[in-house]
């Protein structure tokens, strides 16, 4: 059975990690995406480190690793006892979803230069698979 936990409007269940990125930094990525799709809010509630942990399977201080990165970006928030929260500044809510757009566009114009596909070719195929896309989830944006 899957441990899965309900905090933050977003169940967590655990991930499978990848190899070439370390474990806290993939714990990071998925917050951070979590939040640029809205599913998390600003000012609510984050898992105990020890209850991220075990749900994730993952060694406590991986996580409480990347709850220090995350407080170093401004994400998150802890006030004294109390547990952390989503940060409320829309100023770095709006760079987060920047920054994730970002990386998906530097990786996707890394994978299709070397085939040497022209601007106005790649325009074409972007806004055609964005509206399939749309199509197939029956019109969801997410803007």
């Amino acid at each position: 059975m899957v441990n899965t936990t309900k905090k933050a409007g977003v169940l967590i269940v655990p991930e499978i990690f990848n190899q070439r990125e370390p474990v806290y930094l993939q714990v990071v990525r998925h917050f951070k995406e979590k939040i640029a799709a809205g599913e998390l809010r600003p000012g609510e509630e984050m898992p105990s480190r020890r209850e991220l942990a075990g749900n994730l399977g993952i060694n406590p201080n991986t996580v409480q690793r990347a709850y220090k990165r995350m407080e170093e970006e401004n994400l998150l928030y802890t006030e004294g006892n109390m547990p952390s929260k989503i940060t409320e500044d829309t100023n770095v809510l709006t760079q987060v979803r920047h920054e994730l757009m970002l990386d998906a566009v530097e990786t996707f114009i890394a994978a299709v230069k070397p085939i040497g596909v022209s601007l106005e070719e790649l325009q074409t195929k972007v806004e055609e698979q964005f509206l399939l896309e749309d199509v197939q989830t029956g019109g969801e944006k997410n803007d």
